[in-house]
């Protein structure tokens, strides 16, 4: 810390302001073949690779819907793999809604 109470970077450098993080919570719903193919614990993977909290969840209409909660940067990171190349299955489609955190939640569960 200087005198005048700023963060110091590596070798008494003034560190760059940095907002804090949003927290927000996404809800997704993905569609495809992505049941019975390991989607699930790959979404749980990267969630907790990520620093998220919540849980993937196969519904009976053979989707499966995922909620992440966490910084919005985190949460917008995993929106992306959901989207991408990448995952077990055959994605076809991704729905998502932005809301704020709720809390609550701790870990990332697979239902």
């Amino acid at each position: 810390m200087t005198a005048g109470g700023e963060a110091q970077g590596p070798r008494g450098q003034q560190a760059p302001w940095r907002p804090a993080a949003t927290e927000a919570r996404l809800s997704a719903w993905v569609e495809g073949r992505v049941q019975g193919v390991g989607f699930r614990w790959w979404v749980r993977a990267r969630a907790l690779e990520l620093g998220l909290v919540g849980s993937a969840e196969n519904l009976a209409d053979g989707r499966v819907k995922v909620v992440a909660e966490g910084a919005e940067d985190r949460c917008r990171g995993l929106l992306g793999l959901l989207e991408g190349q990448g995952t077990p299955g055959r994605v076809t489609r991704v729905t998502h809604r932005w809301g704020p955190a709720i809390g609550g939640i701790s870990g990332f569960i697979e239902r």
